[in-house]
């Protein structure tokens, strides 16, 4: 992801929580009026799902359950971890209106710019 858009991904922070974390998958789209991030957390549930937006950073967690084994594991190439990631947002943001919907592992962020950050067209008077 380009340096200059609207979304930087932070430096990682410790946790001092045990287990695996992933970081999950992200698209990003600039509207003139919004935000979008859809990020992928298959296996999550919506109860599980924490979005904070605080001091200009934008964090997604989820928390995914153990898969129940049926009997001893004889191939692993799917982890099972929780989601976390994190991304400093350079554009001014309303935070009273971000809205969040999670759907076929899919989750989808809604960042409405605040008024002053969207761009305008100026009526030229002569």
């Amino acid at each position: 992801m380009p340096a200059d858009t609207a979304l930087e991904r932070q430096n990682e922070t410790e946790q001092t929580r045990s287990g695996e974390f992933y970081r999950p998958d992200v698209d990003i789209l600039e509207l003139a009026d919004e935000l979008i991030v859809r990020a992928d957390v298959p296996g999550a549930r919506n109860e599980g799902i924490d979005i904070n937006f605080e001091d200009g950073a934008l964090t997604i967690y989820a928390k995914i359950a153990e898969r129940p084994r049926c009997g001893p594991l004889l191939l692993r190439e799917y982890g099972v971890g929780d989601y976390r990631r994190t991304f400093r947002v350079s554009e001014q943001i309303d935070a009273s209106r971000i809205s969040a919907q999670y759907g076929d592992g899919v989750l989808t962020l809604h960042l409405p710019k605040a008024e002053k950050a969207r761009p305008r067209k100026i009526q030229v008077q002569g």
